[in-house]
């Protein structure tokens, strides 16, 4: 149980991950556009970067709502089992808290009562070493964006409607020759996709990717297999600030190179609101 738990958390991860990192969110508040002049597909990803930086930092300052479905799949793609948690993601003295509001739609367990009450007192009485620590540790799963542009090759393929907005659609490759810079860089030469841009302010509307070569998850606890599928969709949930909507894994994995597990990992995010200053909300 404690292996598969890992390997959950760790799809989770390879999920924002891959992408964020492919396919990052962007948005420039206060800052109007001009397309009066063409851009190539390196311009607009460059500015889709730098955007995302400060999407990022908008994002920080909001609460929503996140429903994980997790699904067990069998050899013919039928559902053999599933798991459904939907959180309430609160602001705790300016750090992210998640809150068990249903566990396959029942309230939370005793168990699972208690152990968000714990996490919340932790986070309520966190130390300066511990606050430097978490700050430190998000800022590190934040430090791929830059290298963006190094690991892959993106080509302007045409434009559609999307979502009822005008895009870019562009084709993003692993960069042959590209040397891993971070921690989770190792990932960039293992997975391509497809990317709708918004035109207007260079939101990402949409990511179709897939995992092109097998990788570990966990110092070799997992093993994702060639093949799995990322879907990304994004809306606009603020001045230029574009969030998740929906996200889904189709991943093939084998865990401890002995038993195969083929999961559909969906994560959809609603009710974005910006948190009140100074303050946080949990209900019961």
């Amino acid at each position: 149980m404690e292996i598969l738990a890992k390997f959950r958390m760790g799809t989770l991860f390879l999920m924002v991950a891959a992408s964020s990192a492919l396919f990052a969110q962007s948005g420039v508040p206060g800052e109007p556009q001009n397309h009066t002049s063409i851009l190539d597909a390196r311009q607009i990803v460059g500015l889709s970067i730098a955007a995302t930086e400060r999407s990022w930092q908008a994002l920080d300052h909001y609460i929503y709502m996140q429903r994980d479905e997790d699904r067990r799949l069998d050899s013919l793609g039928r559902m053999k089992s599933e798991n459904v948690e939907v959180t309430r993601m609160s602001l705790v003295n300016g750090a992210r808290f998640a809150q068990l509001m249903e566990h396959n739609g029942q309230l939370p367990s005793v168990t699972e009562q208690r152990k968000s009450d714990e996490d919340l007192d932790k986070l309520q009485h966190e130390t300066p070493t511990e606050k430097t620590e978490r700050l430190r540790k998000e800022q590190e799963n934040k430090s791929f964006l830059r290298e963006v542009l190094k690991a892959f090759d993106f080509h302007l393929v045409g434009e559609e409607i999307v979502a009822g907005r005008p895009a870019y659609v562009l084709q993003a490759t692993p960069h042959p020759g590209y040397q891993a810079n971070g921690k989770y860089n190792k990932l960039f030469s293992k997975v391509e996709g497809k990317l709708w841009i918004d035109k207007q302010n260079f939101g990402w509307i949409k990511v179709d990717g897939q995992v092109t070569q097998s990788f570990s998850i966990g110092l070799f606890v997992a093993r994702v297999q060639q093949g799995s599928h990322i879907i990304l969709e994004q809306a606009c949930v603020g001045d230029a600030v574009w969030a998740p909507k929906r996200l889904e894994m189709r991943a093939s994995a084998r865990i401890l190179f002995l038993k195969s597990l083929d999961i559909d990992r969906i994560l959809m995010y609603s009710d974005y609101r910006p948190a009140p200053d100074n303050s946080y909300s949990l209900s019961r």
